[in-house]
């Protein structure tokens, strides 16, 4: 049977068992989330004997240095596994403002201790002061604004959004490692229809990417529907209501989940060309693909992001 080595700690395990439940089960603090290779919160330095799921899921530098995804590798023979530290690998921020956008979502804007190069649509890994790490896509615009915004879908009982609840200014947070997500905004789209469509706090990536088009003068018809539970839900109504006015290729529609079935039926395909971003939960992407799908949006013009719930 293989032999798990963390630190002065040994342990027994199974042949073919899944690395980070082997770690769980015998109590050790790894964060995780998705537990689907997208979140990258249980990275981990491995040496030794394991087959990795998903070796493209980490860069050819970041597996050199032995970077793997717990979540993602079965044990295959002796391993020395080394956490990730926040306090030495994290970037250091500070909490630049908290405020409610909405009953639920939660704005956190954080300022990093250097510099951060991102791009809209991008998402961070961070990290609190109880060692909780969960990804979060960036709201905000590179170059542009001065922090780095994250908006926080506080349900109750999620552990780091209860944390989030009691953070002030100036308090320290980690931030981790910085992915791209399937969501971005390219120059060369300015002529072409682009659609967002976005469920909940999936409207964070969007709104930067939004802004993003718009900075770059963006020609062709853009559309943004923003799906909530109930009107509520709308936590950035009135800003984008405010680009709207102010931009005539700009429509934005703000239907609730009673008028989903209708506003996703009232999709009509003008151009082949459509460029469509989504990005929320599994269940609201689905219905999203399905109807652009059947309205004749190719596969390859459809760029998603999916919230995976924490298994």
């Amino acid at each position: 049977m293989p032999e798990l080595r963390l630190g002065d700690r040994s342990l027994v395990a199974e042949s073919g068992s899944n690395l980070l439940d082997t770690l769980l089960a015998a109590g050790v603090a790894l964060p995780y989330s998705c537990r689907a290779g997208s979140c990258h919160a249980c990275m981990v330095r491995c040496q030794g004997a394991l087959e990795d799921a998903q070796p493209d899921a980490l860069s050819p530098a970041q597996r050199e240095q032995g970077w793997r995804l717990a979540c993602q590798c079965r044990l295959q023979g002796d391993l020395a596994v080394e956490l990730f530290d926040p306090g030495r690998d994290g970037l250091p921020a500070r909490v630049q403002s908290v405020d409610w956008l909405s009953e639920r979502v939660l704005r956190l804007r954080l300022l990093p201790e250097r510099p951060l190069r991102y791009a809209a649509g991008q998402h961070l890994l961070l990290w609190n002061a109880q060692g909780l790490a969960r990804p979060y896509s960036l709201a905000s615009l590179p170059g542009e604004d001065t922090w780095l915004e994250f908006h926080l879908d506080c349900l109750p009982g999620g552990a780091f959004s209860e944390s989030a609840r009691c953070l002030q200014p100036g308090d320290p947070l980690r931030l981790g490692e910085l992915r791209g997500g399937a969501l971005h905004y390219d120059p060369t789209w300015s002529e072409r229809p682009l659609w967002l469509l976005a469920a909940g706090t999936g409207l964070a990536p969007l709104w930067g990417i939004l802004r993003e088009a718009l900075r770059q003068h963006h020609q062709g018809p853009i559309k943004v529907i923003h799906l909530a539970d109930d009107p509520v839900g709308h936590y950035l109504a009135q800003p984008l209501l405010a680009l709207a006015a102010a931009h005539s290729q700009l429509n934005v529609q703000l239907p609730t989940a009673a008028d989903q079935a209708s506003v996703l039926a009232g999709l009509r395909l003008v151009s082949r060309q459509t460029l469509s971003l989504l990005c929320g939960s599994p269940a609201s992407v689905d219905a999203f693909a399905r109807r652009l799908f059947l309205i004749g949006v190719p596969r390859n013009q459809v760029l998603a992001d999916v919230f995976l719930p924490r298994a």
